[in-house]
């Protein structure tokens, strides 16, 4: 089973309201007291957030199978890597916030019949905010069964040869020919208190990044890794995605692309934070060209990936 962050199920502030409930109310996410955090998301921040969300989000909606990217692309995935195996293991997907849950599809998966499950977490880089999250998920689903399958959970892959030969594979395809004068590393941020306290994300950017940087034959200063999407106050990763670009700007820079590789498929973060407002936020500094490399999304590299990561940690398995 593969699962993913989540998704609203409709581009409004009710559905986005639902699903921002939802997420925000896991402690993995924001790991204020409860006493003080609840009140605060359900009297202040889900009565102003969700409509200036659903506004990014319909931007951004596919509208031939009213689905968000996300959803769109996860479903693919999963398709793509049903076609591999054909008649062999039962392949499905879930979202950790919003539908369809981790906990209806292990329902509908142990109803079918399977014994052993796999879960693959669509996040290369681990952290307790999406990896961990995850793993709370299927516990949570399993802890009522009577009769639980046997559960594997696939590790983190920073630094998987095959992952960052894909990455590599469709930067050049994107790229074309083309020569920007910087490539933007761009990582979903994470407050640096997480990491402080032995959470391995950082490492696990740093070590994608440098990988990347020797297949492409990047210089670090040419492909510096940045961090976006940062949310409240205090400290969080940096430098941050969006002044890295400002500050290149002032200094001459008229031509970049940011590349993503924190996410397996192109979401609101990409399409919405990074193609569309901080192209605008480059483009005002000062910047002339910029071009957002597009995620594995349901390329063949992408299915060939999940094949190789699903064979390995199933293992005696298949």
């Amino acid at each position: 089973m593969l699962v993913n962050l989540g998704t609203p199920d409709a581009p409004t502030p009710e559905a986005v309201r639902r699903y921002l409930s939802e997420f925000l109310s896991d402690p993995r996410i924001v790991d204020m007291p409860r006493i003080l955090w609840l009140p605060l998301l359900h009297g202040l921040i889900l009565n102003i957030r969700p409509k200036a969300t659903a506004k990014e989000y319909s931007k951004i909606w596919r509208i031939e199978s009213n689905e968000s990217p996300l959803r769109y692309y996860t479903r693919a995935q999963a398709q793509a890597v049903a076609n591999i195996f054909g008649d062999g293991p039962a392949i499905d997907w879930a979202m950790r916030y919003g539908q369809p849950s981790v906990a209806s599809r292990i329902g509908a998966l142990r109803d079918q019949g399977c014994a052993r499950l796999l879960i693959v977490p669509l996040y290369p880089q681990y952290s307790a905010t999406t990896t961990a999250s995850v793993d709370d998920a299927v516990m949570s689903a399993l802890k009522d069964m009577a009769w639980q399958p046997e559960i594997r959970t696939a590790a983190a892959f920073p630094g998987e040869p095959d992952y960052i030969k894909a990455l590599a594979s469709i930067a050049r395809a994107e790229l074309g020919g083309a020569a920007p004068e910087r490539v933007i590393i761009s990582f979903h941020s994470l407050p640096q208190r997480y990491v402080d306290a032995g959470d391995p994300y950082y490492a696990h950017c740093s070590e994608t990044a440098r990988h990347l940087r020797i297949e492409m034959g990047w210089a670090e200063d040419y492909a510096p890794m940045t961090f976006q999407s940062k949310f409240g106050r205090g400290r969080w990763l940096a430098p941050a995605t969006e002044e890295t670009v400002i500050k290149l700007a002032g200094e001459g820079v008229k031509n970049i692309a940011v590349i993503t590789p924190g996410f397996v498929a192109d979401c609101i973060e990409t399409l919405s934070e990074i193609d569309i407002a901080l192209r605008k936020t480059f483009l005002a500094a000062g910047g002339a060209q910029f071009k957002t490399i597009a995620c594995l999304n349901d390329t063949p590299e992408m299915a060939g990936l999940l094949e190789i990561i699903i064979r390995r940690e199933a293992d005696g398995w298949i």
